[in-house]
């Protein structure tokens, strides 16, 4: 197990609320042309692009995302997970065997020979899961890095020792476990406000994540099964908070739109859901800070709220502020998440997660609608 300090914005995890919303087709072959001007500019802005990179960074990340679609599930043991390089333009892929190298540049992607699987690597995260009503104080989480081929584990600063500890006293492997002090602290914030806002019970507010035949998906800390909605009128169907953090909601008389929000006087159509690599670019729409970019970081990661563990989120680099809860994570036009919650804010920077989409549409059942 290694330990290692980290410089992380100092700040606290919240959820928060977000915004409108769209299931699985294939991607465009030119997702660029779907996309309005402003959302274009905020990736300018906030990955530090020029337009003519931005276009580029979409065009590569779509190869690269066919690339990991394939590969993650062809390459069965062999497979150390993936993460797009954006400096080369490619998907780069770690295998535990070398025989499989040229398999992985059959693909267009690089291969690079790691250590363990994403199995073992999603196995040691799950056990540590299995372990978190005895976590110490101080850790606030933990998540697959496929770019270090190691779990990450967070924890406070002058805490690496007792985080140690919870490790090598739960199943999880501990060589495959890198201890990281940070500044992060998760919190939860309520009467969030989104983008596009619905009211639960007498008057709480949340977002809606994703339109779906019927209802949409948010985030299952907005309400409790059987909770009932308005503007939309509807009746919460499904949520799972913590542990999970999705919801769906029924509605009555709305009709749902694939769309999102861009906070620049328009909106990006929703093509489908295709999971993206680590290391692709994704862009967040939220109520209280509009659109903004940034790249997926990490995968199975786990976040310790006070009010529980929720597993299986995405970690980003993307800000987000209170009230932006709930809403859309997107990469070019392929639905990826609602916001679940975050450190930091979007004057300093700051890290947010999101609840993968595609396991709200399995768990529920629903047919995501597209623009």
């Amino acid at each position: 197990m290694r330990r290692r300090l980290a410089a992380r914005l100092a700040g606290s995890v919240f959820l928060a609320a977000g915004v409108v919303g769209a299931f699985t087709v294939p991607a465009t072959a030119n997702p660029t042309e779907t996309m309005p001007q402003g959302a274009l500019d905020a990736m300018q802005r906030d990955l530090g692009l020029t337009a003519d990179q931005a276009e580029q960074r979409i065009a590569q990340e779509a190869v690269a995302n066919d690339a990991f679609a394939t590969l993650s599930s062809s390459l069965g043991q062999t497979y150390g997970g993936s993460h797009f390089d954006a400096a080369t333009g490619k998907l780069v892929v770690g295998v535990t065997d070398q025989s499989a190298f040229d398999q992985v540049r059959a693909a267009d992607a690089t291969p690079v020979l790691v250590d363990d699987s994403e199995r073992h690597l999603n196995a040691t995260a799950d056990a540590l899961s299995a372990a978190a009503d005895r976590q110490p104080e101080g850790v606030t989480g933990w998540y697959v890095d496929p770019a270090s081929n190691q779990v990450v584990l967070t924890t406070a600063f002058g805490t690496a020792a007792d985080a140690a500890g919870f490790v090598e006293s739960s199943d999880a492997d501990a060589t495959s476990v890198d201890v990281v002090e940070s500044a992060e602290q998760p919190r939860l914030l309520e009467d969030v406000i989104g983008g596009n806002p619905y009211f639960i019970g007498s008057g709480s507010r949340c977002s809606i994540g994703f339109s779906v035949e019927g209802g949409f998906v948010t985030a299952g800390h907005c309400g409790s099964t059987g909770d009932s909605t308005s503007q939309p009128s509807g009746t919460f169907a499904g949520s799972s908070f913590p542990g999970d953090d999705h919801g769906y909601v029924e509605v009555s008389s709305a009709t749902p739109v694939g769309q999102v929000n861009d906070y620049s006087g328009g909106t990006v159509a929703v093509a489908g859901s295709q999971e993206s690599a680590v290391g692709s670019s994704v862009c967040r729409s939220g109520s209280t800070t509009g659109w903004y970019c940034g790249t997926i970081e990490a995968t199975n990661q786990s976040v310790s709220y006070p009010q529980g563990t929720v597993n299986g989120l995405v970690r980003t680099d993307v800000c987000a502020e209170p009230g932006d809860s709930g809403g859309s994570f997107i990469s070019g036009d392929q639905a990826q998440g609602m916001t679940s919650g975050g450190s930091g804010n979007c004057s300093l920077g700051g890290t947010t997660y999101y609840q993968p989409v595609n396991e709200a549409l399995d768990v529920y059942g629903l047919t995501l609608v597209t623009g």
